[in-house]
């Protein structure tokens, strides 16, 4: 299996492969690939609901978000906290490309809407209620 078709290539190998990543020691852009369209016949049940609950046709913002790697650890990337979310260690993935994205947005989007999320604790110091717990949290 070539490293274009290995979804672990970066995992498995220092993925140095231009001249100038092996010059600097690191490799440059994206460790998925941002042009794979989505296959909408992967989404996750979450996801389906979730798409539906906001009445969008397509999965909008989410095409933008894919399964990368912090530390050699599977993640996704939050722009809210301008970081890496680490996946669970026991959770399994799929060796396809398109469903560990489907499984990124989804962990994305659930962590995004949980009171482990940084944004949550600003809504706490601005007296701001979270939907659903009926006001803000003490």
């Amino acid at each position: 299996m070539d490293e274009a078709e290995d979804v672990n290539y970066y995992l498995k190998s220092t993925g140095l492969d231009s001249d100038r990543e092996k010059e600097i020691g690191q490799h440059i852009g994206y460790r998925y690939d941002v042009n794979l369209p989505p296959d909408y016949t992967l989404l996750t049940p979450f996801l389906k609901r979730y798409i539906e609950a906001m009445g969008w046709r397509d999965l909008n913002w989410l095409e933008d978000v894919h399964m990368g790697y912090e530390d050699g650890k599977p993640a996704v990337f939050d722009r809210n906290i301008n970081g890496w979310v680490l996946v669970p260690e026991d959770m399994a993935l799929p060796d396809n490309q398109q469903e560990r994205d489907m499984i990124a947005r989804e962990l994305l989007v659930k962590f995004q809407m949980s009171d482990k999320h940084p944004v949550m604790e600003l809504g706490d110091a601005y007296g701001i209620k979270h939907e659903g717990d009926g006001g803000a949290r003490g």
